[in-house]
């Protein structure tokens, strides 16, 4: 069958409206995908759909993910769609101490940053199976180490970055999955976080840099993606370095 407007395979991109959705979308629109792009702000998310090349292939979903019926809508939204790939991209953190920072926000980290792709990926998988797709999901180095400050934070990356690499080997040879975990970069996570600015901007790596080494790993068959040679670095320090030297230097680095 040719591949027209109403059958082209699409891809599912969440957290969409910047940063690394943003720049998903730009390397992944030449590839021939119809993109669905989700946010929360429809502004930003035209603002993506107008730095693509042919926006009109390609369709916006508005919908919160911490909202009762948020998953459900975005899951209906797609359900007609013959969908390829599913990037688990949407995600946000909060510095602070957790004595002092509301548990609501600190639950919707976990509920956003972890709850929310395991509930995508079950939904979609049958269908993502059947196309022989793909699924990217988006950790951090923070899922490598305890943060204090960003402790909620770090918990639902450790999650996202064990589940993902379970459901990896789980489905080995069935479908192609990448569990992309970057280290610090200019997506703004910084200051909506509120974190502060320290030495960590040694380790910064650029958005193209991050997602071209994703998606090198997905054109190999997915597996476990630390982009660039500055997070490599970093990762391999976290793993050298003895973890109660290294929580008083991360400690040192986010404390108020």
């Amino acid at each position: 069958m040719p591949e027209t407007p109403e059958n082209r395979r699409s891809i599912l991109i969440t957290g969409a409206s910047g940063g690394f959705g943003l720049e998903f979308a730009k390397q992944l629109e030449p590839l021939g995908y119809r993109l669905i792009l989700h946010g929360r702000d429809k502004p930003r998310l035209q603002m993506t759909m107008g730095a693509l090349k042919y926006p009109d292939r390609h369709s916006i979903v508005l919908a919160d993910l911490n909202a009762r019926h948020g998953l459900s809508d975005l899951i209906a939204a797609v359900e007609c769609e013959h969908l390829a790939g599913l990037v688990n991209n949407a995600g946000f953190g909060i510095w602070g101490t957790f004595e002092q920072t509301g548990i609501v926000p600190q639950i919707d980290i976990i509920k956003t940053d972890l709850k929310a792709p395991m509930a995508l990926t079950h939904a979609l998988l049958p269908g993502l199976l059947k196309q022989h797709g793909f699924i990217i999901n988006v950790s951090s180095l923070a899922g490598e180490y305890p943060l204090p400050y960003m402790s909620a934070y770090a918990a639902a990356k450790a999650g996202l970055t064990y589940w993902s690499e379970a459901l990896r080997t789980e489905l080995n040879g069935r479908i192609r999955i990448v569990t992309l975990a970057p280290g610090p970069s200019p997506t703004g996570f910084r200051e909506v976080s509120g974190m502060p600015s320290g030495p960590g901007s040694f380790f910064r790596t650029s958005i193209p840099v991050i997602i071209r080494a994703c998606l090198h790993t997905l054109k190999k068959g997915g597996g476990y993606c630390v982009p660039g040679w500055r997070h490599k670095l970093l990762y391999t320090m976290q793993k050298v370095t003895p973890r109660s030297i290294g929580l008083r230097l991360m400690a040192r680095q986010l404390s108020p």
